[in-house]
């Protein structure tokens, strides 16, 4: 499709942008459905000012929002889908006749991708580790729809992960504790926990040798997601596979949280097997 004066377009928000594989994705997304769409990468450190001026422009269809501004934009926009407002936390804008709505769809993606995977939630002690965005996302979502025990989160934020496990506590019925991330917490809280679930960026491209977690502290009885998907087996996915845990790549996520977005800005189906190809062909 050539671009042209009707082309409009999307794109990924972030801070860095840099290892994204979201244009990449969505534009053979768009390809495939024959749609005049163009999605970019921009690297943003002034939210406000950059979704104002996105705001401003007339072919502007709409934007995923990832590290670190899916809690700072909601300010920004005119409208929040209920789920992401209860949530606090969006990573997907819709732009329609001038007007900027929030979505999330990282919750849609992480239970997609846990499910999928074979991980039972129900009855399980889940533990999430980091408090920002798609922490939040995937606490709520665990919290409304998983049917476990109880959700530990361990973050080294104080303010925003006291904040998290408080917003979940209202919200739900499950046990809901929260401490400092750190190798003594997580000796302590692992042994009895059946899911992990690693929602910070370390361990991202490219300082891909680290982890948050000693591989001495996994057992096989864990099941363990990392929505780090670049690279696609992270350090921690390493670790736990040597262990003998189920391994749930971040990779999984993505695919997901992305179909779900191609289908808010096209109001369409999105092609999902040309998506995971297109994915897959760039950790060949």
């Amino acid at each position: 499709m050539e671009i042209d004066t009707k082309t409009q377009f999307c794109g990924v928000i972030g801070n860095p942008v840099g290892h994204s594989l979201s244009p990449a994705i969505h534009n053979a997304a768009f390809r495939t459905l024959g749609l005049n769409f163009v999605y970019l990468a921009w690297q943003v450190e002034a939210i406000g000012e950059a979704v104002n001026g996105l705001r401003a422009l007339g072919n502007f269809r709409g934007a995923s929002v990832t590290i670190p501004h899916k809690v700072a934009t909601i300010q920004f926009l005119d409208h929040v889908e209920p789920t992401a407002k209860r949530i606090g936390a969006i990573n997907t804008i819709v732009a329609e006749k001038g007007k900027l709505t929030g979505y999330n769809t990282d919750a849609i993606g992480a239970l997609r991708a846990l499910r999928e995977g074979g991980v039972d939630l129900k009855g399980q002690r889940i533990v999430v580790l980091g408090s920002g965005g798609a922490a939040r996302a995937i606490a709520f979502a665990l919290a409304a729809e998983s049917g476990a025990e109880k959700l530990t989160l361990l973050g080294i934020e104080d303010r925003e992960r006291t904040t998290l496990a408080k917003d979940i506590r209202s919200a739900a019925a499950m046990a809901v504790e929260d401490s400092f991330l750190d190798e003594s917490t997580l000796r302590q809280v692992l042994p009895e926990s059946h899911v992990l679930i690693h929602c910070t960026p370390v361990g991202m491209s490219p300082k891909v040798d680290t982890t948050c977690v000693p591989a001495s502290l996994l057992h096989e009885k864990l099941s363990v997601m990392d929505i780090v998907y670049n690279p696609r087996e992270t350090q921690l996915l390493k670790d736990a596979k040597r262990v003998g845990c189920k391994t749930i790549p971040g990779l999984e996520m993505f695919l997901n949280q992305a179909v779900a977005q191609i289908e808010l800005w096209a109001n369409q189906s999105a092609p999902v097997a040309v998506m995971r190809t297109v994915l897959e062909s760039h950790f060949q």
